[in-house]
């Protein structure tokens, strides 16, 4: 099975989020009976094949699962379909006095950052042509980051009840040991197909973080990989080792 990927570089969130939905749109177009209706971009009907069409500059290719984008975003704040408004500290006024932005979005998960120094990896897959469950697949993207992180000499890992990537012992706080989130992981699925995907801490200013509470939690920190091994790692570099990953782990064939 082959899966593409796209390396945006720097992109606005806004525009990023509206490419995603073009490529769910071309995947979930395929999934559909000829005879269904789907609703495009300006809220008018048409049928499934019109909406394949209609997403023709950027399908994904019949024999592929889906498309892997690779991109950093200008400095953004994102707010979950069940988040808590209350886990943004500052008015939003405040952020876009400090150059960012914010979004109430549909993926799972609470508030998270996005900035320069973060790789945001979304992948758009159709999880019935891997084989593969939600939990399954959510797990896939989690072990990918943790062999990244290894690389580097970072032993991260899972935190039973919290998703994402952790560096720290246990599940609970412990004072000065306590975790730290070094990827945030929020996805959502419909008819298998998955939109959203991670956010790995590469040399991200942790600073932006300060002015929400990471993911809904009040008691636990984040980290960086510059952060933990105290030297600027090559984007590039982790970028190449993320794809590796999901490629072993996901069991496909990953092409640009």
């Amino acid at each position: 099975m082959k899966v593409s990927f796209r390396d945006l570089g720097q992109m606005d969130y806004k525009a990023c989020w509206d490419l995603q939905q073009t490529l769910f749109d071309s995947l979930t177009a395929r999934k559909r009976p000829a005879a269904d209706t789907v609703r495009n971009a300006t809220g008018t009907e048409s049928s499934a094949a019109d909406a394949a069409r209609e997403t023709d500059g950027a399908a994904i290719p019949a024999e592929d699962a889906g498309t892997i984008l690779l991109v950093e975003h200008p400095p953004v704040y994102t707010l979950g379909k069940s988040g808590r408004a209350e886990n943004l500290l500052i008015p939003k006024a405040a952020l876009e006095a400090m150059g960012a932005k914010f979004f109430h979005i549909d993926r799972g998960g609470d508030i998270t950052f996005h900035g320069p120094g973060q790789l945001v990896c979304y992948p758009i897959l159709d999880l019935e042509r891997l084989g593969i469950g939600l939990r399954e697949y959510i797990a896939s993207l989690e072990e990918a980051v943790i062999r990244t992180t290894a690389r580097y000499g970072i032993a991260a890992g899972r935190i039973a009840g919290a998703s994402g990537v952790w560096i720290g012992e246990g599940a609970t706080p412990d004072g000065e040991g306590r975790p730290r989130k070094i990827c945030a992981i929020g996805v959502r699925s419909s008819r298998y197909v998955t939109m959203h995907g991670f956010a790995l801490n590469v040399s991200t200013d942790l600073r932006w973080f300060s002015r929400i509470n990471p993911c809904g939690f009040t008691d636990r920190g984040v980290a960086s990989i510059a952060s933990e091994t105290g030297r600027e790692v090559p984007m590039n570099e982790v970028k190449t080792r993320v794809l590796t990953h999901l490629s072993e782990i996901l069991n496909v064939e990953i092409y640009k």
